[in-house]
């Protein structure tokens, strides 16, 4: 797993984590400064995953350049195949509508 991948992965779990800590406060009697030191120890790992995720944006930029010229071709016939099954659904609708 590259870093950009595994320091956005610890942002988003730290956003989630501080949720529940936040949803756990309104539903439960938790004493504030238990809530406040956990809030910040929780803020600071966000910062600090971010932080790490803008650092090693580049790499990211690198795995994506490699996706999109390998890929293009898998990318262009998901396209295609979208476009086909939306095709098919408008003529089974048609052809509903019409024995009706």
């Amino acid at each position: 797993m590259s870093r950009y991948r595994l320091y956005k992965h610890h942002a988003w779990a730290g956003a989630t984590l501080l949720s529940i800590l936040l949803a756990l406060r309104v539903l439960l009697p938790i004493p504030y400064l238990i809530v406040l030191s956990l809030g910040l120890i929780l803020i600071i790992y966000i910062l600090i995953s971010l932080s790490f995720t803008y650092k090693y944006k580049n790499e990211f930029d690198g795995i994506k350049k490699d996706v999109v010229t390998s890929g293009g071709d898998f990318k262009l016939e998901k396209e295609r195949l979208k476009l086909e099954k939306k095709r098919i659904k408008a003529e089974l609708k048609k052809k509903k509508l019409e024995k009706n």
